[in-house]
């Protein structure tokens, strides 16, 4: 069983990721489950990861396995598609884990992302981060939101990667894509070179220190569009990880330059269908406005922002994740279980679920036809009403809390 044999295989099962390990058979990930990649495979041998090994590395990636025990690289095979791969030493051999990286890169529409999403491609300047932790589907939705820039308008995007994941074809835009290690010594001194270049949008694979953040925070701030990636679950927790880089004496500073610089953030979490047919992405989206930048400015406020993101929902677009669990939960995409196992704070989750539960008919429109054929239309109904009268009246879910 040769690489490219295993990676056929995967592709054609439509397998995020191939887990290769001396003397177990070749394992994939398919909608969120990992199983043998066909039965009957044989387990892998050492000699078949040393060839691996021989196919993925170049004389520095090797020292770097050799040094560090894992390193990253990219891999791509032609017609095939291109790959992610993560090789690391357990138990004094190498392993792999390689992630599918497809050539198309999906559309906002194609993975489910909010409207808001699309008018954000519209700024000319400005720092918009993507969380999630690892396997969210951060780096997909950040290349769609690059690919929609390209489309859309005339302008040079210049991105800086580790390693590059997906291949960006030139449309209305210049596309610049560097890598790290191969095409720059490394992220900083990429970024610092790219101010220099005539750049209109920057995106930096990933903020890992204090002077790649301030280095992104002052290309925002002089007109260019900055985009990078946290690994943190929502808003909140990407504003403290980005203090958390600095000095206690520098965050006043920092807070600041966030308030006048981001302009907004968006947090994503996979979910499993309700149908099992893949994934289906639940988003939080914060856009940035004085009142955001009030709770910046106040940390011992800054859990006052998820309330903030849902009551902007109309004005602004914004939405939490329990907004977006709900919306979710309403369309039939997931089922109520998945839905709190996502939700941020179950507790309060299911209470607003409770409540909707406890909705009665009369809390329709006037006229309405209320007659339902089941009970997930009747869901339906009564999220669409809870999330219209809380947008209007936001007293009401404190007062139903209360009731319950």
């Amino acid at each position: 069983m040769k690489l490219i044999q295993i990676l056929t295989e995967a592709v054609r099962q439509k397998a995020s990721d191939v887990h290769l390990k001396i003397g177990i058979p070749p394992m994939v990930r398919v909608h969120g489950n990992l199983r043998l990649i066909y039965p009957g495979a044989d387990p892998i041998s050492k000699e078949l990861i040393e060839e691996i090994c021989a196919q993925l590395l170049n004389e520095k990636t090797l020292a770097e396995l050799q040094q560090n025990k894992e390193v990253d690289v990219a891999y791509s095979i032609s017609k095939l598609g291109r790959f992610r791969a993560n090789l690391f030493q357990q138990r004094g051999s190498v392993a792999l884990v390689i992630r599918n990286i497809p050539y198309h890169i999906p559309s906002l529409g194609e993975l489910c992302l909010p409207p808001v999403i699309e008018k954000l491609t519209d700024l000319d300047r400005g720092l918009i981060l993507f969380t999630g932790e690892t396997g969210s589907g951060k780096s997909t939705s950040l290349a769609s939101f690059v690919n929609t820039i390209n489309k859309k308008y005339q302008k040079h995007i210049i991105t800086i990667e580790d390693p590059i994941e997906y291949l960006v074809p030139d449309h209305k835009s210049v596309i610049t894509q560097r890598e790290v290690g191969v095409d720059t010594a490394g992220f900083q001194a990429a970024l610092r070179a790219s101010l220099r270049q005539d750049p209109d949008v920057i995106l930096i694979g990933e903020l890992r220190d204090a002077e790649t953040i301030e280095t992104a925070m002052m290309a925002a701030e002089t007109g260019h569009l900055v985009l990078s990636t946290l690994h943190t679950l929502d808003t909140k927790e990407a504003i403290l990880r980005i203090l958390s880089y600095f000095q206690p004496y520098q965050h006043g500073q920092i807070q600041l330059q966030l308030t006048t610089c981001l302009k907004a953030i968006v947090s994503q979490r996979l979910l499993s269908r309700k149908d099992g047919s893949g994934f289906v992405p639940a988003v939080e989206v914060m856009v940035n406005n004085s009142r955001v930048s009030e709770y910046i400015m106040q940390l011992d406020r800054l859990k006052e922002i998820t309330t903030a993101i849902e009551e902007s929902h109309t004005s602004y677009g914004m939405q939490s994740f329990d907004q977006s669990l709900a919306m979710l939960l309403k369309e039939g995409h997931i089922d109520e279980t998945e839905a709190l196992k996502a939700s941020t704070s179950p507790g309060d989750f299911e209470l607003k679920l409770k409540g909707i539960y406890s909705l009665s008919r009369n809390d329709f429109r006037a006229g309405e036809d209320i007659a339902v054929k089941d009970e997930q239309t009747l869901l339906k109904m009564q999220l669409e009403t809870v999330y219209k009268k809380e947008e209007s009246d936001p007293s009401i879910k404190l007062h139903r809390k209360k009731k319950i």
